[in-house]
């Protein structure tokens, strides 16, 4: 059976907008990763890896891994803080 993941990606740290954070992804694990000797880096035979899945809901994501047998570990996103300051502030300390 295939694991993949469900997650919402996170914002770009060097962006400040919230673009493509709205969408759901699906993304196959890793099975039996080597190194490869020439460079150094990882690889795998498997090629479900390079394939990211994108949703619009996460339902349709839970849906679709069921639907095609896909052990599916579900990562919550985090609640952005959001402290709310004036221009003010910056005076009074």
């Amino acid at each position: 059976m295939k694991k993949a993941k469900i997650y919402i990606p996170n914002k770009n740290p060097m962006q400040s907008g919230l673009g493509k954070t709205n969408k759901w992804i699906l993304e196959f694990e890793t099975n039996n990763p080597t190194e490869n000797p020439l460079m150094g880096w990882e690889s795998s035979d498997d090629t479900f890896t390079e394939l990211k899945l994108e949703f619009s809901s996460k339902e349709l994501a839970v849906e679709y891994a069921k639907k095609n047998k896909i052990d599916a570990e579900i990562i919550e996103p985090r609640k952005r803080k959001t402290v709310k300051k004036s221009y003010a502030d910056n005076f009074l300390k």
